[in-house]
């Protein structure tokens, strides 16, 4: 039976630091690629159950694409990733600042946040699993948040073809956190995403403001567009008459996620290309899932094809604490203390590749 295999090239200079692309193969048919720019996962190649490989998230072209402001294209993004009300938080009574990014709110921890970083990394390999673990230091004060943060996330691919995507922090002061990966999935490798079904395991969702910032505590899904407790067509959903589908152009909506029993990773979403012949699970430890279906997305930006990334030409299964949380005590506690661990662990999985004939 083929081993995993991990492998690094280069990818091109970034702020005058080199960069690389680390490759994990499954050995089976999966493989991912990781950038050391942003702890960015560049491209995931992922067969259907026919056998037949495409790329299943979007990327761009190179390092200069990259470094350029972009919509967070498969980044890690941090300190806090999704919005904070006017960049402003309290912690044991004292307030802090974030940049306000977007419309008047910090979003994924401000414009020099984590995806503008590159990181070091080492690879690793078992008989079953390829990984590359990614560190970075964050100084005390960068980008507002207190606090010297050392984040470790590592991404590790299995013979099963199962991406884990584990996340562990500690500081040396009190401070907020809230990390995800910002993929863009496109099962079909090719057109929008329109046609995909999306199932979602979660009973509310949080309505939110013009701003995207919460308006209060979460809300039924049911009888409302949001209601995604079985698969739906995304295109039919976005379609519907709503106040916030309007809004925000689509979905930009967090779901509060079915508590895990035990901790453990549990299901959050399950998306099915439009032929069925391939399927994404989402499996995370996380409260809540940010899903976003590229509203703002209008074509600047390419692939090394020249392939346009076009509006709802993807969609972003974020897996986080809920947005705003710094400033609503009802929400899960997102702060990170001296002496403490934060970790949190999230997986994709892809059901096709272990059906039966």
């Amino acid at each position: 039976m083929p081993r995993p295999t991990v492998h690094r090239a280069p990818f091109g200079p970034a702020h005058g630091t080199e960069t690389h692309r680390w490759t994990l193969d499954s050995g089976t048919g999966v493989r991912a690629e990781v950038l050391t720019y942003g702890a960015t996962l560049h491209r995931l190649t992922v067969p259907d159950a026919s056998g037949a490989a495409v790329p299943v998230v979007r990327s761009l072209a190179g390092i200069d694409d990259y470094t350029a402001e972009h919509p967070y294209f498969g980044a890690v993004v941090g300190r806090y990733a999704n919005r904070i009300a006017h960049g402003r938080f309290t912690l044991d009574g004292t307030d802090h600042r974030v940049p306000a990014n977007d419309r008047g709110h910090a979003l994924h921890g401000g414009p020099g946040g984590f995806h503008t970083k590159v990181w070091e990394a080492a690879g690793d390999r078992t008989d079953d699993t390829a990984s590359v673990r990614l560190t970075l230091h964050s100084p005390d004060g960068d980008m507002g948040f207190p606090g010297a943060l050392d984040t470790t996330v590592t991404y590790t691919l299995d013979t099963a073809g199962t991406l884990a995507i584990d996340y562990a922090s500690v500081t040396d002061r009190s401070t907020v956190l809230n990390l995800t990966n910002h993929a863009y999935f496109d099962l079909a490798g090719q057109g929008d995403v329109l046609g995909h079904r999306l199932e979602v395991d979660a009973d509310a969702y949080l309505p939110v403001d013009g701003g995207g910032i919460p308006l209060g505590p979460a809300a039924d899904v049911k009888g409302t567009p949001f209601d995604l407790t079985e698969p739906r067509v995304l295109g039919e959903r976005l379609g519907l008459d709503d106040a916030q589908l309007r809004a925000a152009g689509g979905f930009d909506h967090c779901w509060v996620l079915r508590d895990a029993p035990d901790g453990s990773p549990r299901r959050a979403a399950r998306l099915t290309a439009p032929d069925g012949g391939r399927v994404l699970e989402v499996w995370t430890t996380r409260p809540g899932i940010q899903v976003y279906t590229a509203n703002q997305l209008d074509g600047r930006f390419t692939d090394a094809t020249g392939r346009r990334h076009e509006r709802h030409g993807a969609v972003c299964l974020e897996t986080q604490h809920l947005p705003d949380a710094p400033n609503r005590p009802d929400f899960p506690g997102t702060v990170l203390r001296p002496g403490e661990q934060a970790t949190s662990r999230t997986e994709l999985r892809f059901p096709q590749l272990s059906a039966p004939d």
